[in-house]
């Protein structure tokens, strides 16, 4: 579910709606993506993930290669892009997996 996007129930239909947003419900099966609720738990992961990558490769690079500044504007910005927005999507699709498997719905006791 997380790598392909689709829907933690059936398996057929799409959990996203766009980029990295929800649908409100399943096509294939019904499943009411909307009760779930992701949070931000995805986003603080990949600010540490992300941010440990790029740290590494930055300060590697500098110590090894002592490139000029825009070097790493060019190298590390998109980099970060990139791999926040691809991560992201696994991120939130893995959380709501997660929710599914074991039953933690939104307003559930």
């Amino acid at each position: 579910m997380a790598l392909t996007g689709c829907c933690p129930r059936c398996g057929k239909g799409k959990a996203f709606g766009g980029m990295i947003a929800f649908a409100a419900q399943c096509r294939v099966c019904g499943l009411d993506l909307a009760a779930f609720n992701v949070g931000d738990g995805a986003a603080t992961f990949l600010i540490l993930i992300v941010g440990a990558i790029v740290t590494v490769g930055a300060v590697s690079l500098e110590l090894s290669r002592q490139p000029p500044w825009y070097v790493h504007v060019l190298l590390w910005v998109p980099l970060t892009l990139v791999l926040t927005l691809v991560l992201m999507r696994f991120a939130k699709g893995l959380l709501l997996a997660l929710e599914f498997r074991n039953s933690a719905r939104e307003g559930r006791l």
